[in-house]
């Protein structure tokens, strides 16, 4: 399984539009080489960087495996968006303190079930509903630096 994104190589840094100083809005993204068997994807994105912990920006389960495509700036079409850490649900941009480079973690999960978390569920839950569940995993990092 892959994911990928013509707006930065993995490892690479996450371009400013995407980020809490720019549009704040989600990047492309394309899931490929799903396993057999995949009933959904999940999405998840977070920094492991900030200072009081792991941030979650953006969860987003029973997405379609058959788009496995995820527009700029959208959620995809009938999934379902979590809470972030920042307490609301839908994508929040990277935005980590100034002169602080963080890592952000773009992973996909292939999935052999839809969910039946409700909408605005949190990470806790979202990983308690995927375990036992995931066929296969992908992941992409993007780097960004305020200054």
């Amino acid at each position: 399984m892959l994911i990928t994104t013509p707006a930065f190589k993995n490892g690479e840094k996450i371009p400013r539009k995407f980020t809490c100083e720019g549009g704040d809005m989600n990047p492309e993204f394309q899931i490929q080489n799903l396993p057999q068997g995949t009933k959904s994807l999940a999405f998840l994105m977070e920094d492991p960087d900030a200072p009081g912990g792991t941030f979650v920006h953006w969860l987003v389960w029973n997405i379609d495996p058959g788009a496995a495509f995820i527009k700029e700036e959208s959620k995809p079409s009938k999934s379902v968006e979590g809470t972030n850490s920042g307490g609301a649900m839908g994508y929040m941009g990277p935005c980590p303190p100034r002169g602080s480079p963080h890592r952000y973690f773009f992973r996909a999960y292939a999935l052999d079930a839809f969910l039946s978390l409700m909408p605005g569920a949190k990470r806790p839950e979202f990983d308690a509903e995927i375990a036992g569940h995931v066929l296969a995993e992908a992941e992409l990092m993007g780097t960004y630096e305020r200054h």
